[in-house]
């Protein structure tokens, strides 16, 4: 088993990196990592609808998809992230959360942390989530991989995931949000997430009797690097591949009540109705055919709309009162 201490902190990076290793070696791999901070949406997640957007832009929070399903997570530099990469030579792939999480929770043990895994993929403490997993398979070969909290700011996560669910009807999978808690407060002596890492590092390698600890060479840099930027650094993998949804929400401007109604497939606007009590002396289908086939992307409505002399058909509203409701 190859063992990777990965030292970069750059999202886009790592979730490359876990796609490479899984699709383009033979080994058994296990890694850990950490982020800053960034949301990271499940393969079948609408993103707008698992972030606060407005959170997200004014602290510029990065947003990634990952290969694997679950919910929703908030990474941070006092979030401790490992991934398990396995083979299964007779053909007969099994997801076994239990299996990839329990040398976690001997080393919690280990510490006087009364930790154990708990309904379909999580570890709890006292009732409350520290890590949870999720895992796809691609051939003969299981990704796993998991969060930690254990120094975590909690009220960053709670507020870059804090969203309004009246604004998006989908078919989506939705995040679960549960009591979480960070292990630094359970131990019985204080330890830097570091520490904690080099930990769990010594604990795994010293489990396998094949380990080695690997480095990424030049060319896997390269290699990832360009996954990086031609899938997830993209707009198209991050936020077009967002199931069809129908977003629905309403804001008080200076003018009156406007609703927007707008239905939207792989992340382009298909369709658009606005409603409201406010009066316009233009046409509002002007602005609701502006907005067809734009992508649902802040920046890329924000630029259509400057094209247009808002106060026309938003009496008194501002041009920011109305990208707030379409976001």
């Amino acid at each position: 088993m190859f063992c990777i201490n990965n030292q970069n902190i750059n999202p886009y990076f790592n979730l490359a990196s876990e796609e490479y290793l899984l699709k383009n070696f033979e080994e058994e791999i296990f890694m850990l990592w950490r982020d800053e901070p960034s949301i990271i949406i499940g393969k079948h997640q609408n993103a707008l609808a698992e972030i606060n957007i407005d959170y997200v832009k004014e602290n510029q929070i990065k947003v990634v998809r990952r290969l694997t399903g679950g919910g929703a997570v908030f990474h941070d530099l006092g979030n401790l992230n490992f991934t398990f990469i396995s083979n299964s030579p007779n053909g007969k792939v099994v997801m076994d959360f239990e299996k990839y999480t329990r040398p976690i929770v001997d080393v919690l043990i280990s510490l006087g942390i009364d930790a154990h895994f708990e309904g379909r993929n999580d570890i709890v403490i006292d009732g409350k989530k520290i890590s949870g997993n999720a895992e796809c398979v691609y051939r003969n070969r299981v990704l796993h991989h998991g969060t930690i909290l254990y120094s975590a700011h909690l009220p960053n996560l709670s507020s870059a995931l804090k969203v309004n669910p009246l604004k998006f009807q989908d078919k989506a999978v939705k995040s679960t949000r549960n009591r979480v808690a960070n292990i630094s407060d359970y131990l019985k002596k204080p330890m830097e997430v570091v520490q904690f890492r080099d930990l769990i590092f010594t604990h795994i390698a010293q489990m396998y009797a094949d380990s080695k600890i690997y480095e990424f060479t030049t060319e896997d840099i390269a290699f990832i690097t360009n996954l990086q930027k031609g899938k997830y650094e993209t707009w198209e993998w991050n936020f077009g591949n967002s199931p069809e949804y129908n977003f629905r929400k309403i804001v008080k401007t200076s003018g009156g009540f406007i609703e927007f109604d707008l239905m939207v497939e792989k992340g382009i606007i298909t369709s658009a109705k606005i409603f409201g009590d406010f009066f316009s002396s233009n046409e509002i289908s002007e602005i609701e055919t502006a907005l067809k086939g734009l992508r649902h992307e802040y920046n890329v409505v924000k630029q259509k709309l400057e094209g247009y002399a808002i106060e026309r058909y938003f009496n008194r509203a501002t041009l920011d009162e109305v990208l707030e409701g379409i976001f």
